[in-house]
Formats: C-alpha cells, sequence, structure tokens
C-alpha cells in the first residue's frame, strides 16, 4: 500500500523549508521510525521518519528543493521490506560494507561518476551522512599503490594535487538558517535604536561559592553541574523584575509589558546560533536551569531542538566568553528589547580598600532598544545584576 510522506505542518511564522538530505534512497528498504529526510526551515532542521515498515517507492522532491507546509515529498510502500532486503542478500561483502555508510542520492552519483570510494569521503553530514559537499571537497591522497602504508600514518599531511600559482575557492548556497540569522541581524540593526552599556563584575564570590558546593550539588540533583549561567539567569530574572521595561517588547504604537521572564540563551551549533527558551524562568530552581541548559546544548548540537524550543523569549543571554570574548557588543533578539552579553573570567588587578586584589573579573555588556528602554534603567539593570552576582546570597532573598 503506497503512503504519502508529507512535509511537517509549519507555524505560522515559517512560510517554508527545503530539502537538506534524503537519508534513503528510492528502493531502499525502510524499517518504522526509522529517518527519511531532514526538512531544513529558517529556524529548526525537522526530521521526517517513516511511518512503517517498508521501501521509499519515489522522490518527489530531490535535495535543495523548497516544500510548503503539509507539502507531498516522496511515495512510501508499506510491507515491502523484505522484498527489497532480499537482493541486498545476494550482492557481494564489498557492496554490503558500503551499504553501511549513510550517503545522500546527490552524493552517491558524483562518488560513481568521480570514481571514489566512499570509505575514502568523510561525512559531515547529521548523523555522518556523506554529502554532495563532503565528494566536492574530497581530496584524495598523492598515492593510491600503497594504501596499508598510508592507513599506517593517519597524522601525515594529505598531498593535493594543485597547480602551481593556482588559489583554491569555495562556493556553498548559504543555509536557510544562515540567511534568517542574516535577516534578523539587518532587521535589528535598522528598525531599533541599539546602544550598549558596559559592567564588570567580580565573580570571585559565585566561583568560590561554585567550587564549595559543585559537588553537593551534583550528588543531590542527578548529576547535574552547578555552572555560571544559573547564576546569571537567576540574577536576570531578578533584575527584570525591578526593571519591567526591559523586559518588554514594542508592537507597532504599543508597548507590551510581559509579566513573565521566559529567558532565551543563545547557543551555537555547527549551522549557526540559535536561541531555545527558559519558559518562566522565574519560577526554575537553579538545578533545573542548569538542567534544561544543558538539554537544549545537546539536542541543538544534534539538530533536535523544535519550534517550540525557540519560539517566544522576553530577555536573552549570550555568553561569548566560552570561546575566549572579552568583550562584544551583543545584538538584539526581536522583539525582545534587551540582550545580556556575558564574557571571557580574567584575572586583572582592582582596587580594594586602597590595596591592589587580583580577581577573577567579567565584563558584561548590555545592548537594549533606547526607543523603549532609557539609558538610567538600562545602566541600572546592568548594576543589578553585578550586585546580585557579587553578592549570591541577594539572589537567594531577592533583595
Amino acid at each position: 500500500m503506497s503512503i504519502e510522506i508529507k512535509a511537517p505542518t509549519f507555524p505560522e511564522s515559517v512560510a517554508d523549508g527545503s530539502i537538506a538530505t534524503w537519508h534513503k534512497q528510492v528502493g531502499e528498504a525502510v524499517l518504522r521510525d526509522e529517518p527519511l529526510v531532514d526538512i531544513e526551515t529558517d529556524k529548526v532542521v525537522l526530521e521526517v521518519v517513516a511511518p512503517a515498515d517498508g521501501v521509499l517507492k519515489e522522490i518527489l522532491k530531490p535535495e535543495g528543493e523548497t516544500v510548503l507546509s503539509d507539502e507531498v515529498v516522496a511515495l512510501f510502500e508499506e510491507g515491502a521490506a523484505s522484498a527489497a532486503s532480499a537482493p541486498a542478500e545476494a550482492e557481494a561483502a564489498p557492496a554490503a560494507s558500503a551499504q553501511d555508510l549513510k550517503i545522500s542520492p546527490a552524493a552517491r552519483k558524483m562518488l560513481e561518476e568521480k570514481g571514489i570510494d566512499a570509505a575514502a569521503v568523510t561525512g559531515t553530514g547529521k548523523g555522518g551522512v556523506i554529502t554532495k559537499e563532503d565528494v566536492v571537497n574530497h581530496k584524495p591522497a598523492a598515492s593510491t599503490s600503497a594504501p596499508s602504508a598510508a592507513a599506517a600514518k593517519p597524522s601525515a599531511p594529505v598531498a593535493v594535487d594543485v597547480p602551481a600559482g593556482e588559489r583554491v575557492e569555495k562556493r556553498v548556497p548559504m543555509t536557510r538558517l544562515r540567511k534568517r540569522i542574516a535577516e534578523r541581524l539587518l532587521e535589528a540593526t535598522h528598525t531599533t535604536a541599539m546602544l550598549t552599556t558596559f559592567n564588570e563584575v567580580n565573580m570571585k564570590p559565585v566561583m568560590d561559592l561554585r567550587s564549595q558546593y559543585k559537588d553537593l550539588f551534583e550528588k543531590s540533583h542527578n548529576g547535574t553541574r552547578l555552572g555560571f549561567m544559573g547564576f546569571f539567569v537567576k540574577a536576570a530574572c531578578e533584575a527584570l523584575k525591578r526593571f519591567p521595561a526591559v523586559n518588554a517588547s514594542i508592537d507597532g504604537d504599543d508597548v507590551v509589558y510581559h509579566g513573565f521572564q521566559d529567558v532565551g540563551v543563545a547557543v551555537s551549533t555547527e549551522k549557526g546560533l540559535v536561541v531555545p527558551v527558559l519558559r518562566d524562568a522565574e519560577n526554575m530552581s537553579m538545578a533545573k536551569i542548569e538542567e534544561k541548559i544543558r538539554e537544549y546544548g545537546l539536542r541543538a548540537k544534534d539538530g533536535k531542538l523544535s519550534m517550540e524550543d525557540m519560539t517566544g523569549g522576553t530577555f536573552t543571554i549570550t555568553n561569548g566568553g566560552v570561546f575566549g570574548s572579552l568583550l562584544s557588543t551583543p545584538i538584539l533578539n526581536p522583539p525582545q528589547t534587551a540582550i545580556l552579553g556575558m564574557h571571557k573570567i580574567q584575572d586583572r588587578p582592582m582596587a580594594v580598600n586602597g590595596e591592589v586584589v587580583i580577581l577573577p573579573m567579567m565584563y558584561l555588556a548590555l545592548s537594549y532598544d533606547h526607543r523603549l528602554v532609557d539609558g538610567k534603567d538600562a545602566v541600572q539593570f546592568l548594576v543589578a545584576i553585578k550586585d546580585l552576582i557579587e553578592d549570591p546570597a541577594r539572589i537567594l532573598l531577592e533583595v
């Protein structure tokens, strides 16, 4: 029985998507819930799985083609898996090993045209899938006469036969996610009156508290580790209560004040920056915040974040310090009116009670929309964050 494989139902904010990778080829046996195709939107990559055991009968939308919500992308034949697997068993052993590799249809065709062994190509697609780009970028070893010797020295540099003086260029299409990121960044700079105010915070109290309780915290909360982000999320929630304009948004000629704190936490992935949201962060415990951030990080790495995970948000925190950034001016995430930037912790000489003391300091940056947030409120908001982090007990006492 033929079944239509359709694209997922996109939310109203997503107009369409594009076929990123076909994990199966026409005629290939598929098990129930096994991934068939990845569809990339401007927010997330959506995975479409097989509805039952069977065979992929026909691909209607090849890789790179645009698809609409609920559009049919392929035809699936249910219950034909055993018939399709019989010829595969008759293949020679080398062919069977090649089948173990995940290869997109476009990449498989190029491999055949160029006569390249699929096992020699490293897949960079999701789940190790070999994509067309991987084949294009594949650089064969200078000599194939001694494969065993090459295998014995994996660390040796691979020689590439490039004519002297030739400058190599690589052109690849921009992903939908990267396009959307670019559009939103331009939108933020063109449609908001964005300013950034800076301050610095002494991280020693938090670092001492973390060192004292991190082992007990991990044991008490099923392996959840105590990080710095939990302190900043809790401090941000308390500061947002005191300065509601920083937690508001502009909708046309109206100002929308939110009676809750949905804090977005920027997460870097191979495909770009995404911002999953901690819903009702003001009601979450420190352990729950750390657990949720870790979960989001793992799901973002695997491309498993959903639309709902990244929808909304009233305030955003981004941490460039994990990459070594000492100071930056984060860009707003519209329609939010502010974003907090954390940075690298660095020992610096500071004057304390008339004496020079070496302290672990972090620069903080708050970018805000001056149309709604006055400079005074922005500065006082950042000072509130600083005060709460430098005296963590105030977070608990809400003072």
